[in-house]
């Protein structure tokens, strides 16, 4: 004969199913999230109590377009940008200039590189908003009207580059090392341009033409002379 099924446990064991009784896993888990909640409506509450200076000079910009004069190559442009909008998009989408590239959009490969009052930055890192009070120089930017500057005659001679993607934030980075040091060794070279990733591996080539174009002369590698 069947014998009858035991009978479900009340005792808050892990084998209780009657709904009668508290789990320990039940018990954890509504305590957990408990304080979970209480914790958020802390900060929460913490946060709506904290007053705000009214004698900060911060402007509120926001949340709709804004006007922004940015300096590009030693001219003012004007154009309207979300607040969001990186120095990067406001370059390519809102100005025209298409020289700096966005590639990894998280400020690891230097295919952006633009110089920011001499100084090199990735653009896709910084806000349009946060550059009006500076300087930008592009590629676009490091001509003389049809003459071009040593470091773009110098990737010219050493073909410098193979799909040359990344060339206009490699040369750039270049310029702000040759600005800071006018003779790098090849060791201070690849530091300088360590930011700007080459994924051709056209590096010795690139190595030559800022030697050159820092007067000295071009290196051999393990191929032989690189010309």
């Amino acid at each position: 004969m069947a014998k009858d099924p035991p009978a479900p446990a009340t005792d808050g064991t892990p084998g209780d199913r009657s709904g009668a009784g508290v789990t320990r896993r039940s018990f954890i888990q509504t305590a957990g999230l408990s304080a979970a909640a209480g914790a958020l409506k802390s900060s929460a509450h913490a946060a709506s109590d904290t007053p705000v200076d009214a004698t900060d000079d911060v402007p509120i910009i926001g949340p709709g377009p804004v006007s922004v004069t940015l300096r590009v190559n030693g001219k003012p442009i004007t154009t309207t940008v979300e607040p969001a909008t990186t120095l990067l998009d406001a370059l390519r989408i809102h100005i025209g200039l298409t020289g700096p590239k966005e590639i990894c959009d998280r400020g690891a490969c230097g295919g952006c590189s633009v110089l920011a009052d001499g100084l090199l930055v990735a653009s896709c890192m910084m806000l349009a908003v946060d550059a009006q009070d500076v300087e930008i120089t592009t590629i676009e930017g490091l001509a003389d009207g049809d003459r071009l500057d040593p470091i773009q005659e110098a990737f010219i001679r050493h073909d410098a580059l193979q799909c040359g993607y990344c060339t206009p934030g490699m040369i750039i980075a270049a310029r702000a090392l040759l600005n800071a040091n006018g003779k790098p060794t090849l060791d201070e070279i690849k530091a300088g341009l360590s930011g700007n990733l080459c994924r051709c591996a056209a590096y010795p080539n690139i190595f030559n033409a800022v030697l050159e174009a820092s007067g000295q002369a071009p290196i051999a590698d393990a191929r032989g002379p690189v010309s």
